[in-house]
């Protein structure tokens, strides 16, 4: 795996025919398939659930980063687990004072759990849990919908948790050739990228000028 992990996400395929996305994404160089799942409540928008996941575990590999955009995520965790979530990331907005115990269940199956905040959220606010988590994912757009625009401000906040060696800081949000390298240079080294992958002429291309 290149040191900077591209993740792009099922968000912006063909949802009629995504085991042919997810083959194309494997053959063009993606390191892992981030998954939106959306309740219409947490996020304005609805997606998909952890029967979709089980799907296309049967039909890949390649890790499948499942980011958990739901209220109450302690009721699913369970479900996503079963369905062969290789990642799963839930919202610090929706866990609250749950934090620590949805990280420790979720890596007492060895999974890599992941702890997302939204733009309008600091950092300051989940320090006292960043020993705990495999990874970080920073919003540069509102949760809920692709083809935002990047908030730049945003950003900033993985300069915040480079300190924390041991973190996978992920992005999610308005990425593209620019606005990838922004983040790397912060110091980002996992990056999700939806419309820029799918809606280029040539995925190989679009996920090698991310890195």
């Amino acid at each position: 795996m290149s040191e900077i992990i591209i993740a792009p996400s099922i968000l912006s395929g063909d949802f009629a025919n995504l085991e042919r996305d997810i083959k194309n994404l494997e053959k063009s160089g993606a390191d892992w398939i981030h998954i939106d799942v959306m309740d219409g409540h947490f996020v304005p928008n609805l997606t998909i659930g952890a029967p979709v996941v089980k799907a296309l575990r049967n039909v890949t590999s390649i890790p499948l980063d499942v980011h958990l955009m739901i209220d109450n995520p302690e009721k699913y965790i369970q479900d996503f687990i079963k369905a062969g979530s290789d990642i799963i990331t839930f919202h610090y907005e929706a866990s609250k004072n749950n934090t620590l115990n949805l990280i420790k269940e979720i890596q007492s199956h060895g999974i890599k759990a992941g702890l997302s905040i939204k733009p309008k959220t600091e950092v300051k606010e989940i320090i006292p849990f960043l020993k705990m988590p495999d990874l970080v994912l920073i919003m540069t757009v509102e949760p809920g919908f692709g083809g935002q625009k990047f908030m730049d401000e945003c950003a900033l906040k993985i300069k915040e948790l480079t300190d924390y060696k041991n973190l996978i800081i992920e992005v999610d949000g308005g990425i593209n050739d620019k606005t990838a390298k922004i983040c790397t240079n912060y110091g980002a080294n996992a990056l999700v990228a939806g419309n820029y992958v799918f809606s280029s002429s040539s995925m190989k291309e679009a996920i090698a000028s991310l890195r």
